[in-house]
């Protein structure tokens, strides 16, 4: 592997800048890394690179990001004149007629895009395994999954492809892909990331757009460039108090933390490797000066979360599939669909809009409820990215669809409320099983602190530096 890959992004921009390295040769560099792991990892589904090299020339020199070689998850951030398939065979890879303004700004930070990265069929599980394209292996064990949505964009990130990819996260899909190859997933607070100009908000909002890293600092400087109200967006997030990037180096202050190793709800058994990298970093936080002490918000207990979640979301993949028939000009028919998204599909046209909108007023007052345990006096709520221990390739069955959501449903349980409630959250690879496979811990602030997360994330990375041992 080049040495310059082993580099965080903000990192191959100074040797960029500073004339040590020139954006041909980083690009080359990827590339190469690219065609060397792929055929074992299948984490970049649609290359570019001969457009990619043709377009260095036109880089914006005085950009902060100039020349540094980035991936695009196949999902959302859409590029024009690119295939855009979302993990699926019912698009057939039709090209996009426009940038999302997400790509737009990264274009305009000097990136280099070299492809796109695979992903579930719409985003819809936590494993990277379409029919369409294939399973995407994890670095650290390649008869294990990379997590899922934003599967292919870890799996290129911790074996060292490029510094950094676009992900998003609507359950979960940025913190557990993250989790589980070992690095940075921020998923940014409701509204700081625009997802124009295909769409308002997706997933009744539970989705947003974010990056996978290596790095702290790559995530808060990668957010920087693509944050920002655009017009047309239906909600703006608060206003930071300044770039994310300068955050990285400041002092988080002694902070109040709640942590839970098992989820307060009665069905979610206790998975013992998240447990255990929760306990080790709880401690951690008490040796670095916080108040730290067991429990979370009571409204994480509630029952009645999922169904109100798994119906907001099944009713959202149902007009993404009405969406695709208009634009094909004929309908989408259940077989096309990968089983569990016919069947989430299936559910969703036996429910009325009136329930729907009941379960929007739901998730509003749960929202409250979770907000108030941060209004009461908490800085940070810390828990597991993932509710189960790392997991093979096959573990959540395409041929078993009640094993399936179960098993799914257990693995996000940590994750989906804070998409629910729209504030934003950070994954870090602070912990390994016995078998060397990474398993990261989650931090959630209130709506709107990024810049708490990232002061006290890049804390935690100066006191535990993380580990990348996947790159070769």
């Amino acid at each position: 592997m080049h040495d310059a890959l082993r580099l965080d992004a903000v990192g191959q921009a100074a040797a960029i800048r500073n004339g040590d390295l020139s954006p041909r040769e980083l690009a080359e560099a990827a590339i190469a890394a690219i065609e060397a792991r792929d055929g074992e990892l299948n984490a970049v589904v649609f290359p570019r690179f001969e457009r990619a090299l043709a377009e260095l020339d036109r880089l914006p020199r005085e950009a902060p990001f100039a020349g540094v070689p980035i991936l695009l998850k196949d999902l959302g951030w859409r590029q024009a004149g690119e295939p855009y398939a979302a993990g699926s065979a019912v698009r057939d890879g039709v090209e996009d007629a426009r940038d999302g303004y997400g790509v737009t700004r990264l274009r305009e930070a000097g990136f280099v895009i070299l492809g796109r990265t695979n992903t579930p069929e719409f985003g819809s599980t936590i494993t990277t395994e379409p029919a369409a394209f294939g399973a995407t292996r994890n670095p650290y064990d390649p008869a294990y999954s990379a997590g899922g949505s934003s599967g292919g964009s870890a799996a290129a990130v911790a074996a060292g492809m490029v510094a950094l990819a676009t992900a998003s996260d609507g359950g979960g899909s940025i913190r557990i892909p993250a989790s589980l190859c070992g690095l940075v997933g921020l998923k940014p607070s409701r509204g700081r990331v625009s997802l124009g100009p295909a769409l308002g908000e997706g997933w009744s909002g539970f989705s947003c757009p974010g990056f996978v890293t290596r790095t702290v600092r790559d995530t808060a400087a990668a957010l920087d460039v693509v944050a920002g109200l655009h017009a047309g967006d239906p909600y703006d997030a608060p206003a930071l108090p300044g770039p994310l990037a300068a955050e990285a180096g400041r002092d988080p202050g002694r902070l109040r933390v709640g942590y839970l190793t098992a989820h307060p709800r009665a069905d979610v058994p206790e998975a013992a490797e998240p447990a255990e990298a929760v306990a080790a970093a709880a401690a951690l936080l008490e040796s670095l000066g916080h108040d730290v002490t067991p429990g979370g918000p009571e409204a994480l207990a509630d029952p009645d979360f999922p169904s109100h979640f798994g119906a907001i979301v099944a009713e959202n993949l149902a007009a993404t599939v009405d969406g695709l028939g208009e634009l094909r000009g004929k309908p989408v028919e259940p077989e096309e669909l990968e089983p569990r998204n016919a069947a989430m599909v299936a559910a969703a046209r036996s429910r009325s809009a009136a329930q729907h909108i009941r379960a929007t007023q739901w998730v509003d007052a749960f929202r409250r409820r979770m907000a108030a345990w941060w209004s009461a006096g908490h800085d940070l709520l810390l828990m597991p990215s993932l509710g189960v221990a790392p997991f093979p390739l096959g573990w959540i069955p395409s041929d078993d669809l009640t094993l399936a959501l179960g098993r799914t449903a257990h693995a996000v349980a940590f994750t989906s409320p804070i998409n629910a409630t729209g504030q934003p959250a950070i994954s870090l690879p602070l912990h390994r099983t016995a078998a060397g496979l990474p398993v990261g811990v989650q931090l959630v602030a209130a709506y709107g602190r990024e810049d708490l997360l990232v002061r006290v994330a890049a804390q935690i990375e100066r006191a535990r530096p993380f580990a990348h041992d996947a790159m070769r």
